[in-house]
């Protein structure tokens, strides 16, 4: 549910607000656990913030998200959002609103947060697609924080860049140093340093794997 107060909180009153709402995230746990654009500590107040949260990490376009970033105060009181996502085109706060949250009216939340420098938007569940892509983030951000040796992504990449785009199954071939090629092959794509098809089907041998360059 969205966090509402009286409008007249003090500054000291909204920092506690936040730490509360931190504090409860806490308690819940939702997999996968590992991040790697997150800055800060994951915090999701509901399964539909965590799977935002996995297509965040995938999104070319995303500098940085940080969970319940800070308090917003507004007409009728105040509220936390579930993201500060960054872009190069700059900050937006935005809030994922599961089937039983009733958000505060959007445009008293837009123009808090125009007044603290950022855009705000709601993402509703539905706009979350189930399938492949949802999926396969999943399944590879159990990787986040997998080793990755020099040697295995000099050949990784020096595979690609003679031969271009491979099959997953080949492309484990190369990897030599650690003992889960597939973990390395994801945690490269995390990194973005290679590029893997995520939207065609499930993460499997054909999957073609590519040289991701700027």
């Amino acid at each position: 549910m969205p966090i509402s107060q009286p409008f007249a909180i003090g500054t000291d009153d909204g920092l506690d607000v936040l730490a509360r709402i931190r504090e409860e995230a806490s308690a819940l746990s939702f997999s996968p656990r590992g991040t790697v654009r997150c800055e800060g500590r994951p915090l999701f107040r509901h399964r539909a913030a965590r799977d935002f949260g996995c297509l965040l990490d995938l999104d070319p376009s995303v500098i940085s998200w940080t969970c319940l970033p800070m308090i917003l105060h507004h007409a009728q009181g105040v509220h936390v959002p579930d993201f500060a996502v960054t872009r190069t085109s700059g900050t937006t706060l935005i809030d994922v609103l599961p089937p039983n949250r009733e958000p505060c009216p959007p445009p008293l939340l837009a123009e808090a947060a125009l007044a603290a420098g950022h855009r705000y938007e709601t993402v509703t569940e539905a706009d979350i697609p189930e399938g492949f892509r949802l999926d396969n983030a999943r399944d590879l951000l159990r990787y986040a924080n997998h080793h990755v040796s020099l040697g295995d992504r000099v050949r990784l990449l020096t595979l690609l860049d003679e031969r271009g785009p491979m099959p997953l199954a080949a492309c484990m071939q190369v990897i030599r140093d650690g003992r889960d090629p597939i973990g390395t092959i994801a945690a490269m794509a995390l990194r973005r340093f290679v590029e893997i098809d995520l939207d065609e089907a499930r993460i499997g041998p054909e999957t073609r794997v590519s040289r991701l360059h700027d």
